[in-house]
């Protein structure tokens, strides 16, 4: 399966990691086989969209970049004292003393060798009952039956063998609250990190997995950090749920021509097109903020008429016509069962408007009507006539200029 995905996103090109970001993204789509192939063979969404001709204009800036890290390292200096520290505030638990945190050495050869290494260290945390933080651990998820590597800013162990998710977000806090769409996407991220820590919590005795996660933010318009508590249970739930209804990846990848790839280096655009064509996609607006492919599929679901680019809950409502022309057709009585439910309702909506537009067209009528009334009884009352008349007086005006010339 591997040299297959290989194949798929060329074999000299290198697999782009399937970070937790990308995966919340995919988990909140779950029926987009287009994705669920590109992220798992590791192909380069953002390099495709460019070779398509559909480049996806967002991604974090240089200094947005810059100052998150700088921000992180302010937050985990001096072996991580303060982040414990904001831990143990916020969780209410006693913090530890200073130089009782272990700082482990995560590094290892590979990602398998560092997933390894992080397992162990949390581990041998969890035994000791000691206070440890992991500074970015490597952790495994399987995902449409393909690992998928992640790595969370920090992992805090407690002695109580409790294990907590921090995400340090570069966005501030101000007066303890931060912009609710951005907590939001850092939930559903975080959610995804708890979800892998499951998987090493149920083979180490006596830890588990706290579904509390911290994030640490700026304090209002400084850089100091201040952190608050995001209960990210539902989140949990409807990734997992969400993940386990993606079907697998070589089922999808079986499913292609022969000699299907995703190169972008040795196919054309026309090549390229074919290759992502051949792979189903489940577009909806809500893709736009989350990948790199939405601006090629909303054009494809544009051109083909697809109800998909109106929205999910549009798509819901009508059923079997998948298309714009067909739900036209539908509400001008052209086609569809009438017993249909979303039929009648679309027909009884066109017969609402059609009567509401001839009420409209009719007051609109009036009312020019009404004007030009008033316009000519304002012509009479000041010396003139209705337009098409001769101004009171012009022949007699005429004569009397004529005689004198």
């Amino acid at each position: 399966m591997r040299q297959r995905l290989a194949e798929l996103r060329g074999p000299a090109v290198a697999p782009h990691p399937l970070d937790a970001r990308a995966l919340a993204a995919l988990a909140a789509n779950p029926g987009c086989r287009r994705r669920a192939l590109l992220d798992g063979a590791g192909v380069d969404k953002a390099a495709l969209a460019k070779a398509l001709g559909s480049p996806a204009p967002f991604g974090q800036s240089q200094f947005a970049f810059m100052r998150g890290n700088a921000f992180e390292a302010k937050v985990k200096a001096d072996g991580g004292t303060e982040l414990t520290r904001l831990v143990a505030e916020r969780l209410g638990v006693a913090a530890p003393a200073p130089g009782e945190v272990l700082v482990p050495d995560l590094s290892a050869a590979g990602p398998e060798g560092r997933t390894a290494r992080t397992a162990l260290a949390l581990r041998e945390a969890t035994e000791a009952g000691a206070w440890a933080l992991l500074d970015h651990p490597l952790l495994a998820l399987e995902v449409a039956g393909s690992p998928a590597y992640l790595e969370p800013d920090a992992v805090v162990v407690r002695p109580d063998g409790r294990w907590t998710v921090v995400e340090i977000k570069s966005f501030p806090m101000i007066d303890g609250s931060a912009d609710a769409a951005k907590v939001g996407a850092a939930a559903r991220q975080a959610a995804v990190y708890v979800l892998a820590l499951e998987r090493v919590a149920v083979r180490t005795e006596g830890a588990e997995v706290d579904h509390r996660v911290l994030l640490v933010c700026p304090k209002d318009f400084s850089n100091l950090p201040t952190a608050s508590v995001v209960d990210v249970r539902k989140q949990l739930s409807v990734t997992r749920r969400q993940l386990a209804r993606l079907t697998r990846i070589e089922d999808i990848a079986d499913a292609l021509p022969e000699g299907t790839t995703f190169d972008v280096e040795q196919c054309s655009g026309a090549q390229l097109t074919a290759a992502v064509e051949a792979v189903a996609a489940a577009y909806a607006p809500e893709c736009l903020a989350a990948c790199e492919l939405a601006f090629h599929c909303r054009g494809r679901a544009r051109t083909d008429g697809a109800v998909e680019a109106l929205g999910r809950g549009v798509r819901g409502e009508l059923g079997g016509l998948t298309t714009v022309g067909a739900v036209l057709a539908a509400a001008r009585g052209e086609s569809g069962d009438p017993a249909d439910p979303t039929v009648a309702a679309l027909r009884r909506a066109a017969r609402l408007r059609a009567e509401a537009l001839a009420e409209a067209t009719a007051r609109e009528a009036a009312r020019e009507e009404a004007t030009g009334e008033l316009a000519a009884a304002a012509g009479v009352a000041f010396g003139g006539v209705p337009s098409g008349g001769s101004p009171s007086g012009g022949a007699a005006s005429g004569g009397l200029s004529g005689g004198e010339g």
